[in-house]
């Protein structure tokens, strides 16, 4: 493990926003932009992570549904059900392996029941990087 060992539960968001199952999108799309999130976690009653929601989904479908005139879709209907997630204990340097080969920017993190404990951004992941190599050149 390179540099500090630090793991996902050193950088990651705590108590991250997140998307009921059952939204209305039109809900979804506002908390989006009330966050400022590109994207966000869809969770369950026990709040295990089930899918991932995107601005870029909702756009597509709200643009469909008022074009067609259909009724109000719900964030199951739009959400990507396979999200990419990482653990607590991952390190940041294995994360950061990881989104060099997969397209996200926002992971989920998950305990090992996989419910929501944080976000993880490709910015705090850069961040984290960057300051170690800052770290390594003062030594």
């Amino acid at each position: 493990m390179a540099n500090g060992g630090e793991t996902v539960r050193d950088i990651m968001a705590r108590h991250p926003a997140s998307i009921r199952v059952g939204t209305d999108l039109t809900e979804v799309v506002e908390v989006l932009l009330r966050q400022h999130m590109t994207g966000l976690p869809v969770v369950d009653d026990a709040d295990r992570v089930v899918g991932f929601v995107s601005e870029q989904d909702c756009l597509r479908t709200l643009l469909v549904s008022s074009y067609h005139g259909e009724g109000s879709p719900r964030v199951e209907d739009v959400m990507f059900r396979e999200p990419l997630t990482v653990r607590l204990d991952d390190s940041v340097v294995d994360v950061a392996e990881m989104m060099v080969k997969q397209k996200p920017k926002i992971y989920p993190v998950v305990d090992h029941s996989g419910r929501l404990q944080g976000l993880l951004i490709r910015s705090q992941v850069l961040t984290c990087l960057i300051d170690n190599r800052r770290h390594q050149g003062a030594g």
